[in-house]
């Protein structure tokens, strides 16, 4: 091909290391749970089993809590889910999480820029006590009555 210098598009991708943190592990619950506020520690200690909690910690969503307390939970940018993340990094159907005896289970929806848990992408994953969930540009913490083992 005899393209010009300038017209010449470079097709890589750049990492940007400013981004890099480390994946969240089970032992860093206590940790975790010194982030959060008085009032946010005494809703989870409040919470049943049978529910959950997800409280936003990085992104558009940061400090909102959203309560799971039905069978199903359904995530993304349509204005029609339980919880609707408006932006562009979201899909429509993004994500869900279903709950059935006090275990709960996030399944990415066939997503454009997948489901993360603990920075790991899943198509589905039972959630446990803190796990970091990731959605397009949005982090949460998942919170349960009881500690998950």
């Amino acid at each position: 091909m005899n393209q010009s210098h300038d017209s010449y598009k470079d097709l890589t991708s750049t990492i940007h290391l400013s981004q890099l943190r480390p994946v969240p592990t089970s032992h860093h619950l206590e940790s975790i749970l010194e982030k959060l506020s008085a009032e946010e520690r005494e809703i989870i200690a409040e919470l049943s089993p049978e529910k959950a909690i997800l409280i936003g910690v990085a992104g558009p969503a940061k400090g909102f809590r959203f309560l799971l307390d039905s069978n199903e939970a359904t995530i993304g940018r349509e204005i029609g889910t339980n919880i609707s993340l408006d932006d562009v990094t979201v899909s429509r159907k993004h994500a869900r999480i279903l709950s059935e005896n006090g275990v709960h289970e996030i399944e990415d929806l066939k997503s454009l820029n997948g489901t993360y848990v603990n920075a790991v992408s899943i198509s589905t994953q039972i959630l446990s006590q803190g796990d970091e969930i990731q959605i397009g540009k949005f982090r949460f913490n998942f919170f349960t009555g009881k500690v998950n083992s």
